[in-house]
């Protein structure tokens, strides 16, 4: 009996050991795959839910989903790619692109596809960490979670939503099964999605009764498209790339030092609204959609088709939110009620509660969305939670500049690899943020984010949680950002060696 014990011990597979594991193959995954490469790591994986690279841009396919950031900004430094048909690229070419990173710089074989992240728990006897999957079982002395903060699409909980027996999606999942030709349509939401799928959708529909509840600021959109001459000059002349990466990043930081500074921001308002006048004639329409809100509180929208799409003969702007369905009836604030065949929502995402915290323990055993479900969660130059060894997060909380995304993950990036680094090269067994220094940083940030749009322009957005707390933007400029990531200081952290480990487990 003994000898069969020892038999199946000894035949029971053993997980490797790696140097880091990687959660996620969006743009922040795939980034942070290359940038370990580059600094000699070969031992690390990037585990993925799905079957394909590309995260958010794998996942939202809605008809006219595109990026509102132009695409010279919108890629990686290290992968200019001159391939964009037009100045801001549309779903399936940032889809292609990625997956064309992916390939060329050979992570895609580092990838364990369809590998779904159940639990991730820090062991303090082993100083690892243990991720169970969807696969079995991986360990890691280091985890970076790059899942992305825009992932768990929100659908509104209302009464009588079981009752409806026609069509029924989120943006994020859409039916491209079901056809919407002759359908009545009710888009619940005037976001960033719906303002690009609405135009998509209006020509082919019977019916679209738009419900918003709250306006938008929707400004002109600069797009152009690219001819392939133009492809072939910017191909062979990379310096126009660097010149028009360049130009795009000025422009955004004039909008940064706005919402920093809201009084600036008031003449662009007043000329938005008189804009206004000339994209909607109707002046009870245009009425509705004037926003009550300083530019900037809630997110600036870019479309140059919303407007006439809301204006056509079949279009309904209803300026009150969903707050009832009975049958196939919808029901607005002002008791307004429309028979629909299909309910879209544009309802965004749930981003003040990210979905990765329900998956994570720290190292006292708690699930880190039970810590933040009546608050949103704390971070450390949005990479570091507390109590959360060895391990970083990208995009998390309070790092938003009103810039490319990519931006911020590759400067966060370098942040967490310096870190990494310095835990492989310098025999780190464990290190945690130190619980003064999350305090202090992020009591500084609430701070100083009083002052800026986002907490004073009058809105309710986003970027606020359920107790008026701003969890997502950065109330400084990017270059400050930047300075602040651009050295991983061990001052900040509370520290233990492997030697000295072992010398207490001697002792």
């Amino acid at each position: 009996m003994a000898e069969n014990k020892a038999q199946n011990k000894a035949a029971s597979p053993v997980s490797p050991v790696y140097d880091s594991l990687i959660v996620g193959a969006g743009i922040s995954g795939l980034a942070a795959a290359i940038k370990l490469r580059k600094e000699g790591y070969t031992d690390f994986k990037i585990i993925e839910k799905a079957s394909q690279v590309g995260g958010t841009w794998r996942e939202n396919t809605y008809p006219g989903c595109g990026c509102d950031v132009p695409s010279s900004l919108y890629s990686y430094s290290f992968a200019l790619s001159s391939k964009w048909s037009r100045l801001f690229a549309k779903q399936p070419e940032i889809l292609a692109y990625l997956k064309e990173v992916s390939d060329d710089f050979g992570i895609t074989p580092l990838i364990e596809f369809n590998t779904d992240l159940e639990q991730a728990r820090w062991d303090d006897s082993r100083d690892l960490w243990v991720l169970n999957t969807s696969k079995g079982e991986y360990l890691a002395r280091t985890v970076v979670f790059a899942t992305g903060p825009i992932t768990e699409s929100q659908i509104p909980s209302l009464p009588g939503l079981e009752t409806f027996k026609g069509e029924m999606f989120h943006s994020a999942k859409w039916n491209h099964d079901y056809d919407l030709t002759g359908k009545r349509v009710a888009v619940i939401g005037t976001g960033a999605s719906a303002i690009q799928f609405v135009p998509e959708i209006q020509p082919r529909v019977k019916e679209l009764f738009v419900f918003q509840r709250t306006a938008p600021w929707v400004l002109p959109k600069p797009d152009l498209p690219l001819s392939e001459t133009s492809k072939s000059v910017i191909e062979r002349l990379p310096a126009i790339q660097h010149g028009w990466r360049k130009a795009v990043a000025g422009s955004l930081n004039v909008i940064n030092f706005g919402l920093r500074n809201p009084n600036v921001l008031k003449p662009v308002s007043s000329a938005a609204r008189q804009l206004l006048r000339l994209q909607v004639d109707d002046p009870v329409l245009r009425k509705a959609v004037t926003p009550d809100f300083t530019l900037g509180c809630k997110r600036i929208l870019f479309a140059n088709n919303y407007y006439p799409a809301l204006q056509a003969e079949n279009t309904s702007l209803i300026p009150h939110g969903l707050v009832e369905v009975d049958g196939n009836t919808v029901i607005a604030a002002n008791g307004e009620r429309h028979e629909v065949d299909v309910i879209i929502w544009g309802t965004g995402f749930d981003v003040s509660h990210p979905p990765i915290g329900r998956k994570v323990f720290n190292a006292k055993g708690e699930r880190l969305s039970d810590l933040w479900k009546d608050s949103s969660p704390e971070a450390y130059l949005g990479a570091a939670l507390a109590d959360v060894p060895n391990a970083f997060l990208v995009l998390g909380p309070n790092v938003l500049v009103y810039d490319s995304f990519i931006v911020l993950a590759e400067a966060q990036l370098d942040y967490i690899i310096d870190g990494l680094k310095k835990i492989r090269d310098r025999g780190i067994s464990r290190l945690t943020i130190r619980p003064s220094v999350i305090e202090q940083h992020n009591q500084k940030v609430q701070k100083h984010l009083k002052g800026t749009v986002f907490n004073s322009g009058g809105c309710k957005s986003y970027y606020l949680d359920q107790n008026g707390r701003n969890f997502a933007a950065w109330p400084w400029s990017l270059k400050a950002l930047k300075k602040r990531l651009s050295r991983f200081r061990l001052k900040d952290y509370e520290v233990v060696y492997q030697q000295q480990k072992a010398n207490r487990k001697a002792a």
